[in-house]
């Protein structure tokens, strides 16, 4: 077969990518590059030549509309039978299949939804009273045991070495961990990680099924690699059964699941673990304006750590836009009633508001800006809360629809029987109510209707053997098949409205418009990251939220959380935040940007960005462990006091706290160390460089006449 049509359009790097021979191969692609065009024009580029078969390929990711999206590309490209599913759906399926042969003839256990209710039983059974919040948390740290490998015996250690920070004593933790397994046990249900242990344990223990297994798939593919946990790398090394046939895809820059147990070691030491990988780096970026390019270049440039090694500077391929929005607000109110307003500004000027969004770090930041574009009448829908076939007015209205099948004449077109099933519920297309939540509840009801528009204008041509082809059934009854087969995927249709989302829940999506609000220290990076690999994460988790833009890009944060409330500092991620000037008041004013490059410092423990001047003074963030030579400080402040005393002047005037703090860390011992503190400059350097040098060098203030510092 002819493989130019798949080389077609693809840029060098990703032609390297599709044409590198079989073997590891690890795709290194930065936001925006193209990721998902390049692992499926490789799988059809070793199809259509021959090379593999696509019934032995098995596309591994981490979500089912990632996977559906993988399907759809591989079927645009003509080649089908590749297997792409999610680590869960591949393991379920597997694990199904071979159930009569493992269990010896019994049935597979169920798969529980979700652990929170067994939890709270076991929770119980040990005297661990737990709330349905607290059941929830205690699942959190039990799914990350899990997905980590780790037992409830030794629980305890790991969390220890991992610095979790578990909802009880760890020990407590670790008994409700072993309760919960017996329950399980008993109830003869399993739990998510199971199933991939379940998978694990079929392949490592049972010869027969791993030969099977690795007949059927002999050629894998990783997509988001960096997100792997060391529960499904192991289940990938079973599939691979020491085979090398594998391409890996991620961004180490993008690896913002580690609370979960998802890790980037995986993909960082991919060269290192298979001889002879060819390793591709994906930068150009085609999603987003260079100027918003920029930014995110900007802001992890100053990433420290391992992730560090693999960061991609990325290069923009679109057309220029405007220059990211730089803002402050009094307070949260402010900031919600600003970007509200801006946004139907937006959608006024002709972005669908489902182009647009605003995330933020932490749900509860929602509530803010849900009432803010009630008030604005922006419609808007709050993402990552329920899935959408999971919603309960969405259930009704398909109860509805297939009620509505025998009540409807067959003649009626689809979207007028929609529309007619609907109305039975008491929704009315017409009049959609005010903002809040029936207006979200509104949303979701015309997004069927939006649904049953585009299934009945686009109908496909399907063949039907020696007979010919047929035009497909557009009738409400197969229009009903259509919503039960995505709901069983969960792949949901768009809803009409800005979405509402956090930073974690918008990872693998992108906006024309993107608002990244509430950009203070304390809620970005947050409160509870307290290590240098943490702070690293949030600094990650800031970039992911930048490369979600394509072209509008906004960001801002309130002085204070409520208005008179207690001062907060912005983002230290963020060094293009100082140019924003003083807060705003009121409608927002029009200014030109600041194209002088800002300046920027970073600390020397953590590497952060320093915004505030006493934190670039000190060359450090506040929360940073100092290095202060007590003996020296002490001495320079007697120093200080008897030079201020000779001059007349207040002690800040010859140098400030900061400033002796800065010196007492950094000891500078040379004219350019004095001169890298900030605020000393070439004057301070002349009346008092001589000075700081001997006292540096160990010499008593008693020893340094006052008389010798005069200006």
């Amino acid at each position: 077969m002819r493989t130019d049509g798949v080389l077609t359009g693809l840029d060098p790097e990703q032609r390297t990518a599709v044409t590198a021979p079989a073997g590891p191969v690890c795709i290194l692609a930065g936001a925006g590059t193209g990721k998902t065009r390049a692992i499926t024009h490789r799988i059809a580029y070793r199809t259509s030549s021959g090379e593999i078969s696509p019934r032995h390929v098995l596309a591994v990711t981490f979500t089912a509309r990632a996977a559906a999206e993988m399907r759809a590309r591989l079927t645009g490209l003509g080649t089908t039978g590749v297997q792409a599913r999610t680590f869960h759906a591949a393991a379920l399926r597997q694990v199904r299949y071979f159930a009569p042969r493992l269990l010896e003839g019994r049935a597979m256990p169920e798969l529980m939804e979700s652990k929170a209710r067994t939890v709270g039983l076991a929770a119980a059974r040990v005297g661990v009273r737990a709330d349905r919040t607290a059941a929830r948390d205690l699942a959190s740290e039990i799914e990350w045991a899990k997905s980590s490998l780790v037992e409830p015996g030794e629980y305890v250690v790991a969390a220890a070495k991992a610095l979790r920070e578990p909802p009880y004593e760890p020990a407590r933790v670790a008994e409700v961990f072993a309760a919960y397994e017996q329950l399980k046990r008993r109830q003869g249900v399993i739990d998510f990680e199971d199933l991939l242990r379940a998978a694990v344990w079929g392949i490592e223990e049972h010869p027969d099924v791993a030969d099977q297994i690795r007949a059927q798939y002999r050629h894998f593919v990783v997509d988001e690699y960096q997100d792997v946990n060391p529960l499904q790398q192991r289940l990938l090394d079973a599939w691979l059964g020491g085979r090398d046939d594998i391409t890996v895809v991620g961004d180490a820059s993008q690896t913002i699941y580690s609370f979960t147990g998802a890790t980037s070691s995986y993909l960082i030491d991919f060269p290192r673990q298979r001889r002879g990988a060819v390793v591709v780096r994906l930068v150009r970026d085609y999603r987003s304006t260079p100027q918003v390019v920029g930014l995110a270049n900007a802001v992890i440039r100053q990433a420290r750590g391992t992730e560090a090694k693999l960061r991609l500077e990325l290069v923009g391929q679109r057309e220029p836009g405007p220059e990211p929005e730089l803002k402050i607000f009094p307070d949260e109110p402010g900031e919600a009633a600003a970007v509200a307003r801006r946004c139907r500004d937006l959608i006024a000027a002709g972005t669908p508001a489902s182009e647009i969004a605003v995330l933020f770090r932490t749900n509860a930041q929602s509530e803010a800006y849900e009432e803010a574009l009630a008030e604005a009448e922006v419609p808007y829908v709050v993402r990552g809360a329920e899935r959408f076939f999971e919603r309960a007015e969405v259930r009704q209205a398909m109860v509805a629809l297939r009620a509505a099948v025998r009540s409807i004449p067959g003649e009626t077109p689809l979207v007028e029987a929609v529309v007619e099933a609907l109305a039975a519920t008491g929704w009315n297309r017409s009049q959609p109510p005010p903002g809040g939540a029936a207006r979200e509840q509104w949303e979701a009801l015309a997004a069927l209707v939006t649904l049953a528009e585009e299934y009945a204008a686009s109908p496909e041509i399907l063949p039907i053997g020696d007979a010919g082809r047929v035009q497909r059934d557009v009738s409400l009854s197969a229009f009903n098949d259509e919503l039960a087969r995505r709901a069983e995927q969960q792949h949901a249709p768009t809803v009409a409205g800005v979405t509402l989302a956090s930073l974690h829940s918008a990872k693998g999506l992108e906006w024309d418009a993107v608002f990244l609000v509430g950009l203070a220290d304390g809620t970005l990076p947050t409160t509870y990251a307290k290590t240098a690999e943490q702070l690293e994460e949030e600094r990650r988790l800031l970039y992911v939220g930048v490369t979600r833009a394509r072209h509008v890009l906004w960001l801002s944060y309130g002085q204070s959380r409520s208005p008179g409330g207690r001062p907060r500092r912005p983002c230290r991620f963020l060094p293009q935040l100082e140019r924003s000037g003083s807060a705003e008041r009121g409608p927002e004013r029009s200014r030109k940007p600041d194209r002088r490059r800002p300046q920027v410092s970073s600390c020397r423990i953590c590497g952060a960005t320093l915004l505030a001047g006493a934190d670039r003074k000190l060359g450090r963030c506040p929360t940073c462990p100092s290095d202060l030579d007590e003996d020296l400080y002490q001495r320079l402040q007697v120093w200080r006091a008897n030079t201020a005393a000779h001059l007349k002047v207040p002690a800040y005037v010859v140098f400030t706290d900061a400033t002796l703090v800065a010196m007492a860390e950094r000891r500078p011992a040379e004219p350019a160390q004095l001169l890298a503190i900030a605020g000393i400059g070439p004057r301070k350097l002349g009346q008092y460089g001589d000075a700081v040098f001997a006292l540096v060098a160990g010499a008593s203030p008693d020893d340094l006449a006052p008389k010798n510092f005069e200006s």
